[in-house]
């Protein structure tokens, strides 16, 4: 993977916007995602793969429960792909990994627990239409009818009901992204879209292929707390990230604690 260490909020900006003009429309876009880490050293590892290693088959026993202690909240869920993107939204093991289409919120799960101040951080950036090149031929020929990058919670339904249904589609294992509908608001906040393999064993930047796609842009642990300030500033925090009390009472708590002594001691510069 493609490595950018940053040194300031203004190399942050350099390197999220990295390519995003596009001479056709003369504005700014690009198809590139972005996966915010505490530790620059973690792998694209689903949360299902680390509480469940030893056995990854629980994972339709795991969907099966959700669905059943969950039924209050769920009963007007009738996707299977928005049933597992709510599931990840709140903490249920999934072959899913959370990805934004923002750079600055993928800064903000970077930087927001205090506690990894000691090790360097990471945007994680992916390109979606290398990785959509590498997609079994039913996946690429929607993409290119709907003339989109990234699927839609519907695009996924109509072509396959569940995982069984998707690892026919192709016999290599692939992955994609997909946006589900926003039912919640902390997936519209988040500007939320989701990846997924086919096959739960493999992780998305092994795929054959799959190298070009992605960039890790390095926030020195050094630097952290200034990246950290200067989002709140411009309302990129937990207030806005996760909407409820829960989130403002996160936010209150991180803005209030001594983080400049800790952190801030050998800065010569501000």
């Amino acid at each position: 993977m493609r490595e950018i260490v940053i040194r300031s909020w203004e190399d942050l900006q350099t390197a999220c916007f990295e390519g995003a003009w596009e001479p056709s429309v003369m504005r700014y876009r690009n198809n590139r995602v972005f996966r915010g880490v505490t530790d620059c050293r973690w792998d694209l590892l689903p949360s299902l793969n680390r509480h469940c290693p030893h056995n990854l088959g629980l994972e339709k026993h795991i969907i099966r429960n959700f669905r059943k202690y969950g039924y209050a909240d769920l009963a007007n869920v009738h996707s299977f792909w928005q049933l597992i993107a709510m599931g990840q939204q709140f903490g249920l093991p999934t072959r899913l990994l959370d990805w934004t289409y923002s750079p600055l919120v993928a800064a903000h799960f970077a930087t927001e627990d205090t506690n990894g101040y000691d090790r360097d951080g990471a945007i994680v950036c992916c390109d979606a239409d290398t990785m959509n090149k590498l997609l079994p031929k039913p996946l690429r020929d929607l993409l290119i009818k709907e003339q989109c990058s990234i699927f839609s919670m519907e695009m996924v339904d109509s072509l396959a009901n569940d995982f069984s249904d998707l690892t026919k589609l192709s016999e290599q294992p692939f992955a994609f992204f997909f946006e589900p509908a926003s039912a919640i608001n902390r997936i519209a906040n988040q500007y939320a879209l989701f990846s997924i393999t086919s096959d739960p064993r493999i992780i998305i930047d092994t795929l054959p292929g799959s190298q070009d796609a992605f960039t890790r842009i390095v926030i020195p642990a050094e630097r952290k707390l200034e990246i950290r300030d200067k989002l709140d500033y411009i309302n990129i925090s937990e207030r806005m990230i996760y909407p409820g009390l829960d989130g403002i009472s996160k936010w209150i708590a991180r803005r209030y604690a001594p983080l400049g002594p800790l952190y801030n001691t050998k800065r010569k510069d501000n």
